[in-house]
């Protein structure tokens, strides 16, 4: 029995390709995207006074806030500086 050789086109033969990566798209990538910029606007309206906890789980009160970092007062007389970045969350009252 002879097979068949049907060529199939390259355009047939790229849609799985193109389906698999729309779909990482919409599941991985976009909701990690709004995260992120979620996670900058929350940092960006960081202020003095507000309690936050670190990326380590480190619980403070913002006594100063600069451009990249911010000064942590995490108990009487001690004080850190941390890179916003790791700031987790702010605790709300």
């Amino acid at each position: 029995m002879p097979q068949s050789t049907a060529a199939v086109s390259p355009l047939v033969q790229f849609i799985p390709l193109a389906l698999i990566f729309i779909i990482f798209y919409f599941f991985l990538i976009r909701p990690q995207k709004l995260k992120d910029k979620e996670h900058q606007k929350m940092l960006a309206g960081i202020d003095k006074n507000d309690e936050v906890v670190t990326s380590g789980g480190i619980h403070g009160t913002v006594v100063n806030v600069k451009e990249k970092t911010l000064s942590l007062r995490i108990d009487d007389n001690v004080k850190m500086e941390i890179e916003k970045s790791s700031v987790a969350y702010i605790k709300k009252p």
